[in-house]
């Protein structure tokens, strides 16, 4: 978002007003940053990292021996670890430090289970451990060092098989080392002589050799300082490096994999391209104004897993490390591996085709889960047993959002409040943006516009609808603001390099940065959102945080400086974690307001892994163009592979004012993607959806109630996600993983299993063409009932009423036919179930209810969950959770059969035994079965049958 420029200095208003696209030049290439550039210089070949086999040590559930780089002789740890669930951790970390190297805390859901680790073979260049599985195996090669996963005689994957591993290792700066060296060398060799004469020739010689080699490890004397190494400027900006060079390298080859995602955020394609000969995927959180297409260049938020995936098998590579990353990757063909003595040949055609990864980050240590699936469903399991699923949201922020910067004060929003029940359309939260606060001062309201706040959000309460204020972690410094006064006497603010509070512009002017990566600050951040600290809030008002890279805007980059200080971190080690923390401590505060009762909602820019478990993420500032609409899809994908289902886009686009034909396509979009927001940039025309002709009312009314319809299959949806970590809104490889045919396609999706959508997405297009996947499967138009065969293109000619969506044959999907002005208002009313048949003439699916806002599905197991089936012509409904208590008014309306044939009657069975004919029609055109009324409560146990 950006907001008014009044306070700020001209810089930032010409920053604000003038640019029209982002500044390249604000941020670095790899060129530019002195730490990429040097790891990038290194190119494959022979590593110099040795294994030195005689020092491993193997517990039941943990190996670990040194690695020794025989260049300049420094030792590194290797642990590995064998994990429940098909996963492999391997860890890299110097072996006698100069300081500790940063460990990313607080991403890992609890210490991973371990299992069981052997050595079942070793000669003197290797050793082999059993992982269990089919066969599985762990290859540890000596000289030179490398990691080879293998099953059977196949080659899963390669870990320094390019030589590419570099760890440089933390060292005295040389300068400082001479200053020392010239006022101790006296007293050094008097202590060392004394030392000496008491030992024979050759314990003095071992000790001098000990002497010289720590000096040779420490990187005094035998490696040459680089540019960049101990000092770095960009622009006006230095970065003053007091530890010197710490980055790490690490290379990975996948044989026989062509096709790799992930490692969000970047606005470019699903699938990730080979990035020779251009700059590598970055993962950096930064406020990019603007962003461009297409590009590798970092953006909001950073998720460092990527997932492989071809005929064969689907894994996973998840770099836990929250420092600045690069990610380079290359096609290649495979070759032949060998594994000595130990093993047969284990080879891989040389034809087949392979992909090499490098990761790079400036500092922390290698700690990487290897997740080998070998299915997509298995990775994303894998991935959640780390970081977690995503949380579960309360269903009305399932429905549709209205935003903009800004809504001007309370009439404005009462106004735009009763303009949607005048135009008859749904909405269930309203947001306000920065200048609702008084003078940019979070956690308070503007006096003159926003007098009564209690009273604004009562309005909206007695219509069952709710808000969203942005509470940003930039603090206003100004001594009459009570949270900035709060800060700075609990000590709780990020510190600069030379100990003093750390200041940066942004929307207020100058600004602290709290910091959240103290857990005593989190937690008083988490009580300032108590109704009795946050002045004017209710139960029905929701937090966004936005500029939480965090953003800076004087700052290197437009972000904070690397060597700021968090306690004893650097903040180039925490970086990427920092928005994630933000998150965190917002929700947490939301849960403490309600006594752990209700379900927060918390909106971020930035996130990191394990982002999931605190809310939802949106896509940035995007733009009313074209290409950004297509874009929010494979963006939108890339996060739900990742763990975060919780994804939208700006509907209609932030920056620029979008055509009308651009608007109703992107509500039209929008209302299937998990989070449905519009929103506009303060310079933009007002987009009420009213706004452009009763026409255009009508066409995005009708987006946004199939919406509202649909939130029982969305809730339903998200239900899983918590439990599974299986992603809502999914590219169509994940349910059909031998298909090659949809291992490229980011035009269309999957919403679960069940619904495809083809969004339209071109300016002036009369027709889509949708891959409808699935060979012997069967896909109903969800509008016309109309049946297509599956393993085909399939040509739709659209109008601009158009939103081209398809229920897969084989199941059932529960609507809410009667939309209200809120979900709110539809808790109660009943369902109605599509039922559509696969070509063997049956289906299922499910139905989830419970009270839709608080934790009691969980603490006090209140929810219903029925599993519903329809085969030889009969549909029931059974309990999935007999031991949940949860009592809901909501009954069965209607049951929609797609499909089937005309039956002579239909009877309904209840529970106790009793049995009633139900009313039926059927259109022979589109063999469609309406039964009315079955009038049995959706909680029950019933049975229909057709005869």
């Amino acid at each position: 978002m950006a907001a008014s420029c009044d306070s700020l200095l001209p810089l930032i208003l010409l920053l604000c007003l003038s640019a029209q696209a982002v500044d390249r030049s604000n941020f670095k290439t790899c060129d530019q940053s002195a730490f990429c550039k040097r790891q990038r210089e290194l190119k494959p070949s022979q590593s110099p990292y040795r294994a030195l086999l005689d020092t491993l040590e193997l517990s039941n559930s943990r190996l670990t021996l040194q690695l020794i780089n025989d260049n300049n002789k420094v030792r590194l740890l290797l642990e590995l670890y064998r994990l429940q669930g098909n996963m492999t951790r391997v860890k890299i970390n110097e072996l006698k430090p100069l300081k500790p190297r940063y460990e990313v805390p607080d991403v890992l859901i609890s210490d991973p289970i371990t299992e069981m680790l052997s050595v079942v073979a070793q000669d003197e260049n290797s050793l082999v451990l059993s992982l269990g599985g089919k066969d599985q195996r762990l290859i540890v090669s000596a000289q030179p060092f490398r990691l080879d996963i293998v099953e059977g005689p196949q080659v899963l994957m390669s870990l320094n098989s390019r030589g590419l591993l570099a760890f440089e290792h933390l060292r005295a700066r040389k300068d400082t080392i001479s200053h020392k060296i010239s006022s101790t060398v006296g007293s050094m060799w008097d202590s060392l002589k004394s030392m000496f004469s008491s030992k024979s020739e050759s314990e003095q010689a071992t000790e001098q050799e000990n002497v010289e080699q720590q000096t040779d490890e420490d990187g005094q004397i035998e490696e040459e300082d680089k540019p960049g190494m101990w000092e770095e400027t960009f622009k006006s900006h230095t970065d003053s490096k007091p530890n010197g060079p710490s980055s790490i390298s690490l290379d990975f080859s996948l044989p026989g994999v062509e096709h790799i995602y992930g490692i969000p955020e970047h606005a470019d394609t699903l699938k990730l391209k080979n990035t020779d000969g251009s700059d590598p995927y970055r993962l950096y959180n930064l406020d990019v104004f603007q962003y461009e297409l297409h590009n590798p260049m970092a953006l909001y938020g950073a998720v460092p897993v990527l997932i492989s995936h071809s005929t064969d098998r689907t894994m996973g590579i998840f770099w836990l490390n929250a420092a600045e990353a690069w990610v380079d990757i290359s096609s290649n063909t495979a070759g032949r591996t060998m594994f000595g003595k130990i093993l047969d040949i284990v080879q891989v055609s040389s034809e087949a085709p392979q992909t090499d990864v490098r990761w790079i980050s400036e500092s922390g240590i290698i700690d990487i889960f290897i997740m080998l699936g070998p299915k997509p469903v298995d990775v994303f399991t894998q991935y959640a047993s780390l970081t977690g699923t995503q949380s579960f949201p309360p269903l009305s922020t399932l429905a549709y959002h209205q935003c903009r910067w800004n809504y001007n004060d309370q009439e404005d929003v009462k106004t735009v409040d009763q303009g949607f029940d005048e135009h008859d359309i749904p909405y269930d939260f309203i947001w306000l943006d920065i200048e609702h606060a008084d003078g940019k001062r979070y956690f308070t309201w503007d006096p003159s516009n926003f007098p009564q706040p209690k009273e604004m959000l009562q309005g909206l309460m007695d219509k069952r609808r709710k808000l969203v204020a942005i509470v940003d972690p930039h603090i206003r410094v100004d001594s009459s603001y009570k949270i900035h006064n709060e800060i700075r006497s609990k000590n709780f603010y990020v510190k600069n390099k030379d100990g003093g509070d750390y200041e940066g512009w942004c929307w207020p002017g100058n600004s602290g940065y709290p910091d959240f990566t103290n857990p005593e600050m989190r937690a008083w951040w988490a009580s300032q959102f108590a109704y009795d600290q946050y002045e004017g809030s209710m139960a029905n008002q929701y937090i966004w945080n936005d500029m939480n890279e965090p953003s800076v805007f004087n700052g290197p980059e437009v972000t904070m400086h690397k060597d700021a200080l968090h306690g004893v971190w650097e903040h180039r080690d925490i970086h990427n974690l920092y928005g994630l923390y933000v998150q965190k401590a917002t929700a947490d505060g939301l849960i403490q307001r309600s006594g752990g009762v209700e379900r927060p909602f918390v909106l971020t820019r930035a996130f990191f892994a394990g982002s999931q478990r605190y809310g939802a993420v949106w896509t940035g500032d995007n733009a009313a163009e074209w290409g950004h609409l297509k874009m929010s899809i494979p963006m939108c994908l890339s996060l739900g592979l990742v763990g975060i289902s919780f994804c939208g886009a700006d509907v209609g686009g932030f920056f620029k004012h979008p055509s009308t034909e651009l608007l109703v396509r992107w509500y039209q979009a929008g209302a299937y993607q998990p989070f449905f927001r519009a929103h506009a940039h303060i310079d933009t025309p007002r987009r009420e959806p009213w706004l452009f002709g009763p026409e255009n009312t009508a066409l995005i009314r009708e987006a946004i109630r199939q919406r509202y319809a649909l939130l029982p299959y969305w809730y339903q949806l998200f239900y899983n996600a918590h439990h599974t970590g299986q992603p809502v809104m999914r590219p169509l490889w994940v349910e059909y993983p031998d298909d090659v045919a949809t291992f490229s396609i980011e035009d269309e999706y999957l919403i679960g299993k069940d619904l495809l959508v083809h969004p339209v997405t071109d300016e002036g297009a009369t027709g889509v063409t949708a891959y409808l996947p699935g060979k012997g499967e069967v896909w109903y138009d969800v509008h016309t009932f109309q049946k297509h065969d599956g393993d085909q293109s399939l040509y739709i000619p659209v109008t601009m009423s158009s939103i081209p969506v398809f229920q897969r044959g084989g199941s059932i999907i529960c609507r809410k036919d009667r939309v209200r002005r809120s979900s709110s208002c539809m808790e109660n009313d009943p369902y109605t179930l599509y039922v559509a048949l696969n070509s063997q003439g049956s289906a299922e699916g499910e139905l989830y209810i419970d009270d839709f806002h608080t934790f009691n599905y969980k603490e006090a197991k209140q929810f219903v969950h029925r599993h519903l089936s329809f085969s030889a012509n009969t549909l029931s409904s059974r309990n999935l959770a007999p031991d949940s208590q949860f009592s809901t008014a909501s009954w069965i309306e209607k049951i929609v059969i797609i499909g089937g044939s005309q039956p002579s009657s239909a009877t309904l069975k209840n529970a106790d035994g009793t049995e009633s004919a139900l009313e039926f029609e059927f259109d022979s055109t589109l063999a469609v079965l309406t039964l009315r009324k079955p009038g049995v409560n959706a909680a029950a146990d019933w049975t229909v049958v057709l005869r």
